[in-house]
């Protein structure tokens, strides 16, 4: 009963955390200069060959050819013409019946700008999550079990190599020496250019020959935390008396792992649960701009510099909801492996 109640206060806390963050930023972007008015009218005086054209910020435009009333209807348009609380909250009631607004880059409504880089976003984060955690545990489980053994210290070599390199130098040498002179990859994209043509078979294979660098580009700096993490818990536990006691009963030294230390050691990774799966959608823009990935990260990064700020907010709502709920996701993984624990203390 107090863990359910626990969870419930949990989830109920979504609401004015959630509320806390999307005001902050949607504060910010109204202060912030450089705006969609300010952007549109500086491509406009570009593009009439105007060199004497100023700007002031959101709520003032200096040296334009516009009048003030049709300035006043360009923030009107764009909502910049009500106070800050005033627009949070007719914003907040447009996304509460799942209307995020319009994108002023792409001129079409948000939700389709966002939808079109699901499917990408999802296989990529979804499929980094699993591989990490498919190798990772197993590895430190190998190199606690195997401590200062040369197995032990050449993978640490290797481990420690990949988390001091940053993940978008390792897509960039990936990329040279896999892709551009080797051959043995694409050079981008998330597919060929003849995909639709290909059978259901070559399909899955192509978007597989296509996501290898990239995947191996995100799993670099994860891989190492993961790993050591898993390492360090299962060697903390194989010292502890309960597996000294276990083996002391006869269960030999594999046995007293898999059934004794294995699942308490699993608690530091199922604490980092939730913060792995808000990765999932927002994923890498540099890691996407190299390989040519449309993606979330390089949606959200183009649309901070083009401030397209209802694809920025859009962006916002779903990325911030997935941290807190994986957080309280996290909190039932810990429930999960570790009956001990109790959440209504």
């Amino acid at each position: 009963m107090e863990t359910t109640s626990y969870f419930i206060r949990r989830f109920l806390l979504i609401v004015p955390t959630f509320l806390g963050i999307t005001l902050l930023v949607f504060a910010v972007t109204r202060v912030v200069p450089g705006g969609p008015i300010e952007r549109m009218l500086n491509e406009a005086l570009l593009a009439g060959g105007d060199r004497g054209a100023a700007v002031a910020g959101p709520q003032g435009v200096g040296g334009s050819a516009l009048s003030d009333d049709q300035l006043d209807q360009l923030r009107a348009y764009y909502g910049f013409d009500k106070p800050v609380l005033v627009s949070y909250v007719e914003w907040l009631g447009k996304v509460v019946v799942l209307d995020l607004g319009r994108s002023t880059r792409y001129n079409e409504p948000v939700w389709e700008t966002i939808r079109d880089r699901f499917p990408i976003s999802i296989f990529y984060g979804l499929t980094t999550l699993i591989l990490t955690y498919a190798v990772c545990i197993p590895l430190g489980m190998a190199k606690a079990m195997r401590h200062h053994s040369h197995f032990d210290n050449v993978s640490s070599g290797f481990v420690f190599f990949g988390y001091a390199v940053p993940s978008y130098v390792v897509g960039i040498a990936l990329l040279t020496f896999l892709a551009s002179q080797l051959e043995w990859f694409p050079l981008g994209g998330f597919v060929s250019d003849n995909y639709d043509q290909l059978t259901p078979w070559q399909k899955v294979v192509d978007v597989a020959h296509h996501a290898v660098l990239p995947l191996m580009s995100y799993m670099a700096g994860s891989f190492a935390v993961t790993t050591f993490m898993m390492k360090n818990s299962l060697m903390d536990n194989l010292s502890a008396d309960y597996v000294r006691t276990a083996i002391a009963k006869g269960l030999s030294f594999r046995q007293a792992v898999y059934r004794h230390a294995l699942r308490n050691s699993l608690i530091p990774i199922a604490t980092s649960f939730g913060n792995n799966i808000s990765l999932i959608l927002t994923g890498s823009f540099l890691i996407e701009r190299i390989f040519n990935i449309d993606g979330f990260g390089l949606l959200g990064f183009e649309s901070l510099v083009e401030r397209d700020y209802p694809v920025v907010m859009g962006i916002l709502v779903i990325s911030s909801l997935l941290f807190l709920v994986g957080n309280i996701l996290s909190d039932i993984c810990v429930a999960i492996i570790d009956p001990r624990v109790k959440f209504g203390q």
